[in-house]
């Protein structure tokens, strides 16, 4: 029996002197106690300060509260709390009493507190309610994995679910599903299952186990009666004939049901697993099934805007579906274990998975540094293995990043990474392991990734086939992780900066340390670039017009899919943010989205460039590109209701595979269609903007506008003009939103439209206002500009 544990919490971000704290006020309110905050969980006590732009995030004691009503079932059973994460460490108390703790805040784990909430019902004033506390810390410590210099935020909270859950007094604690020797006409199934019996009962255990097909067939079943047993046994073997096999196209999933009875109760565990095979095939591609696959891959931090890492089961359902919607069929989980829906979600929807432990940049520790990798690597594994989805267990990143100690031993890093690969392959060795950017190491582990961003980082992006070939021939096998560019969504060029005639080529295309600073080092793009989309969909397509070549290449995951937050970025276009996701950190579709998605997806689609591009500009006459992104075989582009004629798609002609014209516009309003056929499916899509033909000079005033929405909120958006009112769209200063009065600025939340300080993009810039029934003023600066002032009301 289990409940997931939402609601009835409260949270208090700040130490406390000790748990009696928690729970003073109870009894002594004519003290001073500190406030508490009603919150559910999954809940994050930096879900707004790591993208607030004149603070740094903070780090430190987090504490929780809450009262349950325990009721269980089972003459003798355990009650447990399941944390499917806490972050960073945490401690779990029941009244003032420490029923557990654990270091990590990705992997789950359980405590039992049915001694401690038997003792705590003595506590007469609770009337039968059990009060439990969690204490979650992130406090920086230079022992622990990952490091605060990692490319991303080390959040605290209660940050996936809680769950109570009611086992009898000998219970199922893991089911393990071993699948092997898999063809189309047979595959064997082992079962291994460990108990949880902590007052060693001796009780014979009946035990039923069934395999069902995804059809709902059962198609095997057995029972085992016995003693009960120490750590991992053996159930059953089965052999299955002709299986449904589990494929990114198809990802048909068999359950398997242990039932458990003893004298105490009955308890039953049904686990999912899928039926397949899988090579990177030694200099060669990626196999499933004996097939060769073309990894499409992207990857995900555990980062939203406006709750941090606590997404909801539905924020990440609604990710997970975009992700595939778009076309992916491979995701790397950087840089932590993660959630067990989004597991859940790669086996139902056929998205292959690299997963790995936080041992990112840094260095290495001492012996307890080393344990919780272990531990984490050990968790990661138990706690995954039966989704089919996984492939790769992620063993580090980065690890030839020196910073958190005096000292930076290659050959103990080598050793020790040679340990978690044989630890990984000791408790599955039916996958492989695998790390990025640690050249040292590579000869270590089976799936190795160089850092390859030609075109971002180093180089331009036509290099990319080069040095990924080179990277491919230097181990023996290849995955490609991680490549792409920032890119501030609504900004657009009409001649975005490639680097061609400035940044030397054949120099490489890793990222080295301090290239993603904005300034110092050898000239890159994604210092002297323009950040904007048009760059990254150019780069994209590229990339992916190469790969459908490289009949030799396992794959390759660009990084990000979304955008997220970060410490090491305060000078970023929206403070704190990587911004080289396909989506926006709230999974607003970025233009990219539609050009990975007419390379992967079969779905019909279309899509002109770009539908949050007010103005385009140039010369009166001038011919200007109009550039369509689809997978139909033709599209016709009309312009102004006049047909500019039909193309006929071809992956290799660069850019849009074929699918641009050059047409004379307009001053003034354009309005774009293009229509597109895929065997006997038609789509189409539209878009309009203003052709700008004046010249401007430098922006000399803002002008304001004010869009009510329909659910109350207030859109404010600064334009700024130069001093004969011409618009200015190439400006990119920064802007800050400021407001007095009855309403409040909604920020702090990682996107262009929600922070109160972002840089302009083609000259606008937005934020969305909370009324609150009343009266405010908003007040916008702009760099060297006069600040404006607007009133507004609800």
């Amino acid at each position: 029996m289990r409940r997931r544990l939402t609601e009835g919490w409260e949270h208090y971000r700040g130490s406390l002197g000790g748990v009696w704290e928690v729970w003073r006020q109870d009894k002594l309110s004519n003290h001073f106690n500190v406030s508490w905050e009603a919150v559910t969980v999954p809940h994050c006590f930096n879900a707004f300060d790591t993208v607030d732009p004149d603070v740094q995030y903070y780090q430190g004691q987090g504490w929780y509260r809450t009262k349950l009503k325990l009721d269980n079932p089972y003459p003798r059973g355990r009650t447990l709390l399941h944390f499917e994460g806490a972050a960073q460490r945490a401690e779990i108390y029941v009244y003032t009493e420490k029923a557990g703790g654990h270091l990590g805040g990705y992997d789950e784990f359980t405590v039992d507190i049915t001694e401690a909430a038997r003792r705590a019902l003595a506590v007469g004033r609770y009337q039968g309610w059990t009060p439990v506390a969690v204490l979650c810390d992130n406090t920086r410590d230079l022992e622990t994995i990952p490091s605060d210099i990692s490319d991303f935020n080390l959040y605290g909270g209660l940050h996936r679910y809680v769950n109570l859950v009611y086992v009898p007094a000998v219970s199922l604690e893991r089911v393990l599903v071993d699948v092997s020797d898999v063809s189309g006409e047979t595959a064997k199934v082992r079962i291994r299952a460990r108990l949880y019996n902590p007052d060693r009962f001796a009780e014979n255990v009946e035990l039923q186990i069934s395999l069902t097909a995804p059809d709902g067939t059962v198609v095997a079943e057995t029972r085992v009666t016995g003693s009960p047993w120490e750590g991992e046994r053996e159930l059953a073997a089965f052999r299955l004939e002709s299986p449904a096999l589990w494929s990114t196209e198809n990802p048909r999933l068999y359950r398997c049901t242990v039932k458990l009875a003893t004298v105490h109760g009955k308890h039953e565990v049904t686990e999912r697993f899928g039926v397949r095979s899988f090579e990177f095939v030694r200099k060669g591609p990626f196999k499933l099934n004996g097939k060769r696959l073309l990894l499409r891959g992207t990857h995900r931090h555990e980062d939203y805007a406006g709750v941090g890492s606590a997404l909801t089961e539905e924020m990440m359902v609604r990710e997970m579906r975009m992700i595939k919607e778009m076309g992916a069929n491979f995701i790397r989980l950087g840089h932590y274990q993660q959630s067990r829906i989004i597991l859940d979600l790669c086996d139902e929807l056929g998205i292959l998975v690299w997963e790995e432990i936080p041992w990112c940049r840094g260095g290495l520790g001492g012996e307890s540094y080393k344990q919780q990798c272990r531990d984490m690597l050990t968790a990661m594994i138990d706690q995954h293995y039966n989704h089919p989805s996984v492939v790769l267990w992620g063993l580090g990143n980065e690890n030839d990043w020196e910073a958190d100690f005096d000292y930076f031993d290659k050959e103990a890093i080598r050793s020790f990474m040679k340990e978690l690969h044989e630890l990984s392959h000791r408790l599955d060795p039916s996958r492989l392991t695998a790390i990025r950017r640690c050249e040292f190491c590579k000869d270590l582990v089976d799936v190795y990734s160089p850092s390859i961003w030609a075109g971002w980082y180093r180089g331009i992006y036509t290099e990319y086939e080069k040095y990924t070939r080179e990277g491919f021939e230097s181990v023996d096998r290849f995955l490609h992780v991680e490549w792409g560019a920032d890119n501030v969504a609504g900004r657009h060029m009409e001649e975005p900066y490639t680097g061609f005639r400035v940044i030397r080529t054949g120099q490489g295309a890793d990222e080295r340390d301090g290239d993603y600073l904005m300034t110092g080092g050898a000239p890159r793009v994604s210092v002297l670039g323009d950040w904007s989309e048009t760059y990254f969909c150019e780069m994209a397509d590229w990339y992916l017009k190469c790969q459908e070549n490289m009949d030799w290449l396992t794959g390759a995951a660009q990084w990000p899919f979304k955008d997220f937050s970060t410490p090491v970025r305060p000078d970023s276009p929206v403070p704190y943010m990587n911004l080289k996701g396909i989506v926006e950190r709230d999974l607003t579709k970025k233009e990219a989205f539609y050009v990975f998605q007419s390379y992967w997806s079969e779905e019909p689609m279309v899509r002109l460039y770009a539908h949050s591009q007010k103005y385009r500009w140039g010369k009166p006459g001038e011919r200007k590109l109009i550039k369509v992104y689809s997978n139909c075989e033709e599209a016709e582009l009309f312009v102004n209701g006049r047909s500019q004629g039909g193309k006929r798609r071809n992956s290799q002609d660069f850019p849009c595979a074929g699918l641009r014209w050059e047409v004379e516009l307009q001053p003034g309003e354009n309005r774009l269609r293009v229509e597109a056929r895929k065997g006997d499916a038609a789509v189409a899509d539209e878009t309009s903007f203003v052709y700008l033909t004046q010249a401007w000079e430098e922006p000399a005033q803002v002008r304001l506008s004010v869009d009510p929405q329909k659910d109350g909120r207030v859109f404010l958006q600064a334009e700024v003009f130069d001093r004969h009112g011409v618009p200015c769209p190439d400006a990119a200063r920064f802007v800050r939103f400021g407001l007095a009065g009855d309403g409040r600025l909604i920020d702090n939340l990682g996107t262009v439209h929600g922070s109160r300080l972002v840089q302009l993009t083609n000259g606008r810039a937005g934020i969305y206002i909370d009324p609150q029934g009343g009266v405010s003023v908003a007040s916008v600066s702009v760099e060297g500009l006069p600040t404006v002032f607007r009133e507004i009301r609800a």
